[in-house]
């Protein structure tokens, strides 16, 4: 048998190369590179690493690329999802940087590994002594996202969820502030995404053996040349669903997105938030739409129930929430629940608007999360709601950019969160699904009560004269706020351009 070489097309992963290696280099320079400096550096080099991978995802819009013998496919859907990680790591990594809020420094414990009230992180947070291997724990993370949207086959998707997952366990324990409460949220979230990762693993052995491969265009073979679904294709299916609807905090999978929320660093909460739902939405449509697409009328109707129940869980339960990150925490379990939506549509129509609403919630999550740390008290940040009584007294631009951000979340019209709704509504309708629009609708008007509950708080209430203050920022989490606040608003005038831009990227290869 002749040896036949696989195609390797590096000019397709290049913005993958790019981020990774930054990776690396990020933590060769945590290794020898003076204390002093490391931090500079490495936002220095992830900024630059995430500007030149945009711009070379920017130049290759319009192409479609089967590489890595079908292990990788960088289409429209994956071009437009690697450019929107890339912008909210971006992001993240500017908010990584505030030190001004904080007396004793970064968001960051100087030691993930001393133990919370010892006397190493004691000594440690006196010398002022940063964490710096965030960088590229956050670039990894990054990295692992952008293989995940591309991926063509479910070995390949596999390694990516590790990759991707592994970096925010660690995130998510590394607050500064709350030490216990953050490593028990790092601790949950490895210990389900674990379950979860096996969930997708033993569903991934189980295609395997109804259809006989592990590619996606070879499964779709597969399945579109039978009559009948067999109980061991179906059940993989289900399993594979398990392990992505984790990653999107989908009910009955959402337990843990409450608790990981209010315990990791709020800026990794964002970044969380935001990335990790678009990557694991984009997986979810490429394993659907491509690999299982002959058995869209089975898992359509699995989707409708998680969506049904998703907006409404989400939506109910967000009502009773004192604490600000775990409403935000419930908000992002009912938008999961809308982006289904548009999903269960099952045509391109969907996945340009699922596309559309994964770019303006990232922005304004990130833009929102962004916010909630400049809320402080000697504690640190001030998450209870009380202690936003009055804020729009307080601060009367720190209220007006969070109220933007929640109207959004709302799906008021003037925001970019309307158009987001209504397309995914929209797509929805057009697919036959008028009935999960209507209570997609009575979610919808649920969540707008909680939303809406806190803009009343913080302008028509009271402040408390000992309550929190509103610290003053640095110019990059100022200007994250800024970019979050004026794209919501543009794309809620002029959607315009973004929207062909998603609908002419919504078009998977095979």
């Amino acid at each position: 048998m002749d040896f036949v070489a696989p195609s390797l097309d590096m000019a397709a992963v290049m913005p993958i190369v790019l981020v990774l290696g930054a990776a690396v280099v990020a933590v060769l320079v945590d290794a020898f590179a003076p204390p002093a400096r490391r931090a500079g550096i490495n936002v220095v080099l992830s900024l630059v690493a995430l500007a030149v991978a945009l711009g070379w995802i920017v130049g290759r819009a319009g192409t479609a690329v089967v590489s890595f013998n079908g292990a990788v496919v960088v289409d429209g859907v994956a071009l437009f999802a690697q450019a929107a990680i890339v912008v909210f790591t971006a992001l993240s990594v500017l908010l990584y940087t505030e030190t001004r809020l904080d007396p004793a420094g970064d968001p960051f414990t100087p030691a993930g590994a001393a133990l919370p009230g010892s006397e190493l992180e004691r000594v440690l947070t006196l010398q002022r002594v940063r964490q710096t291997e965030v960088y590229p724990l956050t670039l990894f993370a990054s990295g692992g996202m952008m293989i995940f949207v591309a991926a063509g086959d479910l070995l390949t998707m596999f390694v990516a969820l590790e990759v991707l997952s592994l970096p925010l366990y660690l995130l998510s324990s590394l607050s500064r502030r709350k030490r216990l409460l953050s490593q028990e949220s790092g601790m949950k979230y490895f210990l389900l995404g674990a379950f979860a990762s096996a969930f997708f693993l033993y569903g991934a052995a189980l295609v395997y053996g109804a259809t006989g491969s592990l590619t996606f265009a070879g499964i779709d073979a597969a399945v579109s040349g039978r009559v009948g679904a067999e109980p061991m294709l179906l059940v993989g299916m289900g399993l594979l669903a398990v392990g992505l609807l984790f990653k999107i905090s989908a009910v009955p999978f959402q337990f843990w997105t409450p608790d990981v929320y209010q315990g990791a660093p709020t800026v990794v909460t964002g970044f969380m938030a935001a990335a990790t739902k678009t990557a694991a939405f984009v997986a979810l449509l490429r394993l659907f739409y491509v690999a299982l697409g002959g058995l869209v009328a089975d898992w359509t109707v699995l989707l409708w129930v998680v969506a049904a129940v998703t907006m409404l869980v989400g939506s109910v339960l967000a009502l009773s929430q004192t604490d600000i990150k775990r409403m935000l925490a419930y908000s992002s379990i009912a938008h999961a629940g809308f982006l289904l939506v548009g999903m269960v549509a099952a045509d391109t129509a969907g996945i340009a608007s699922v596309l559309f609403y994964l770019l303006v919630y990232g922005l304004a999550t990130i833009g929102a999360f962004a916010v909630v740390t400049l809320v402080r008290d000697a504690g640190g940040e001030a998450t209870h709601l009380s202690a936003w009584a009055g804020l729009g007294r307080r601060s009367p631009l720190t209220a007006a950019a969070f109220a933007l951000f929640l109207l959004s979340f709302a799906g008021i019209p003037l925001t970019s969160g309307f158009i987001a709704k209504l397309s995914v509504f929209a797509a929805a309708i057009d697919g036959g699904q008028a009935a999960l629009v209507v209570i997609a609708l009575v979610a919808s008007a649920i969540a707008a009560f909680f939303y809406v509950r806190v803009i009343v708080l913080m302008f028509f209430s009271e402040p408390a004269p000992d309550g929190p203050t509103v610290g003053v920022p640095s110019a990059a989490t100022a200007a994250v706020v800024a970019v979050a606040a004026v794209v919501t608003v543009l794309l809620g005038v002029i959607p315009g351009p973004v929207l062909e831009l998603a609908t002419t990227a919504a078009e998977f290869v095979r």
